[in-house]
């Protein structure tokens, strides 16, 4: 397993580079969205509408942060289930969306638009949202205020934890932990 420190906007050649396993210390800018966000975001490329953001090349964090202590960019960050997302993904990956961050496995329509437009999907370790938060340097609301702590923020993030759960050439740490582990 390799460590990598990588700046968004990734780009083809940062993701190839990543297997399933390796540690990455992720560092500018992260947008945030969970599942009505995502919703809001494919309805309006749906009607041909523009988005809020242009995906090319970020990396989308499935978190909705509790509200910032005095002195704190955020509050607690933990990582949503992403399968929820599942849906939406492959849409946003088709549009040039490079990596996702959150908990949990993926389907199967999102690891086959991951494998055909190249990106990746990172695990933060669930139960260090306030480890996570500490990354986090900067955060502003730039869509969907309504939807609270699910609105989408644009986040500034400096050496945030990740490891490669998913990578864009197959790779699943989620099935080769299990199989590293079991007895046969």
């Amino acid at each position: 397993m390799a460590e990598y420190r990588l700046a968004t906007p990734l780009s083809d050649e940062d993701v190839k580079k990543l297997k399933a396993g390796d540690t990455v210390f992720l560092s500018g800018i992260v947008y945030t969205g969970r599942d009505a966000a995502h919703k809001r975001l494919v309805e309006l490329t749906k009607k041909g509408e523009p988005l809020p953001v242009d995906f090319k090349g970020q990396v989308i964090y499935y978190v909705g942060p509790a509200p910032a202590k005095p002195g704190q960019a955020i509050g607690s960050a933990g990582p949503t289930t992403s399968y929820r997302m599942d849906p939406y993904a492959p849409a946003l990956i088709e549009m040039g969306l490079k990596g996702m961050i959150g908990k949990g496995p993926r389907g199967e329509n999102v690891v086959e638009a991951m494998k055909k437009h190249c990106a990746v999907y990172l695990a933060a370790t669930g139960g260090a949202a306030a480890l996570i938060a500490k990354s986090v340097t900067k955060s502003e609301v730039i869509a969907y205020e309504d939807l609270g702590a699910e609105a989408i923020r644009k986040m500034e993030v400096k050496d945030m934890p990740l490891i490669v759960a998913q990578d864009c050439h197959g790779g699943n740490q989620f099935a080769d932990g299990v199989k590293q582990y079991s007895k046969t």
